[in-house]
């Protein structure tokens, strides 16, 4: 009984995930090209939108009828995730210091010095693992 339960439980996170991780994606990269964006629009209206929704869910759904192990697929993508946090977080370190582009809404000392410890840990990981490679 208990197999059945958490079997059922895993397929309905599986079916409560595709949607939001979807439509994340799809928000994001309507963002990104400043489409129209909403699941309030028609699809003529946010084809854009709609489309990234349609092809993200289609190659989730090829990613597991090809044979590749999600999990593995997760744990890539979130080592991929952390390497390209690196840049992201330099940029965002001088950003967040800029008196011209932040105004009176610069970061203060605190916030820089978290924000660099953060970024010298994140390289610091991004590089042990391509020495562990």
């Amino acid at each position: 009984m208990a197999k059945l339960i958490f079997s059922i439980g895993i397929i309905g996170l599986g079916l409560l995930a595709v949607p939001v991780l979807s439509g994340s994606a799809a928000y994001a990269v309507s963002e990104a090209f400043n489409w129209n964006a909403s699941l309030d629009m028609k699809l003529r209206s946010a084809h854009g939108f709609y489309g990234v929704i349609t092809i993200s869910t289609l190659i989730g759904l090829t990613i597991n009828f090809i044979g590749i192990d999600p999990v593995k697929a997760l744990v890539y993508t979130a080592v991929l995730n952390g390497v390209a946090a690196v840049p992201l977080l330099f940029i965002i370190t001088r950003i967040a210091a800029d008196g011209k582009i932040m105004g009176k809404h610069k970061t203060g000392w605190l916030g820089q010095t978290l924000l660099w410890i953060t970024f010298v840990v994140m390289a610091g990981a991004a590089l042990s693992l391509c020495f562990m490679l």
